[in-house]
């Protein structure tokens, strides 16, 4: 009865989800479409649970920095003070209350949302950039005719996707002419290879989906053979 509990009845749980899942997807009845609805449910729950435990974790490393007052501290208040802000911003939306559509205009939690929280996410995403090129300029060296291939075609991409890219092309008679050729290697080769490694990907995918429900994987059961 212990192994029938340990690793049996697991197996066939995971054996019947998993072909819900999969019928779900194929057949088409009614009794599939309400399964659909009790799965995305249940999803929800685990999600809100899910976010509960992430803000645990995430009050419990912020208040260990702060009490320790190990590096980068003062940013840890930093987050408890926009959170505390916008929780009370969208609580108390401009005085109608949560779970209510204001009448006109924008609430002090969009003009916090627009103004402050998006043009923070820019900056940062703009600083990556930098952060970027200095990787590339560190890791595509010239060693052979691959790595020079890899390189002019990094380079070419990154001049491409940049305003100035537009004035060095009317020196060569065409304004657009790096911005083609990012296109052709973003639309061609990248994609051609990108398609590959998705098709890779969701093959081994589908091998390990059915390892696990024919139950010839069992890490998930504590490693059990």
């Amino acid at each position: 009865m212990s192994f029938f509990k340990r690793l049996t009845l697991p197996l066939l749980i995971v054996f019947g989800i998993g072909l819900l899942g999969f019928a779900q997807e194929f057949v088409p009845h009614p009794i599939a479409h309400d399964f659909t609805e009790a799965m995305t449910t249940c999803f929800k729950i685990m999600g809100g649970f899910a976010m509960i435990l992430g803000i645990y974790s995430l009050t419990h490393l912020h208040v260990t920095r702060i009490r320790q007052q190990g590096p980068g501290w003062g940013y840890s208040m930093f987050v408890f003070l926009g959170a505390g802000v916008m929780i009370v911003l969208g609580v108390w939306n401009d005085g109608v209350g949560p779970l209510r559509e204001v009448s006109e205009g924008k609430t002090y939690f969009d003009w916090g949302y627009d103004y402050i929280y998006v043009p923070c996410q820019a900056t940062i995403f703009s600083i990556l950039a930098f952060f970027m090129a200095s990787a590339a300029f560190r890791t595509f060296r010239a060693r052979n005719v691959a790595a020079a291939m890899l390189l002019i075609a990094a380079v070419v991409v990154m001049f491409g996707r940049v305003p100035v890219s537009e004035t060095v092309g009317r020196w060569f008679g065409t304004p657009d002419v790096f911005t083609n050729a990012t296109d052709f290697l973003m639309n061609g080769p990248n994609l051609a290879a990108k398609r590959g490694i998705i098709l890779g990907v969701s093959l081994g995918g589908l091998a390990q989906s059915l390892r696990i429900l024919l139950g010839i994987e069992r890490s998930y059961l504590g490693g059990q053979d």
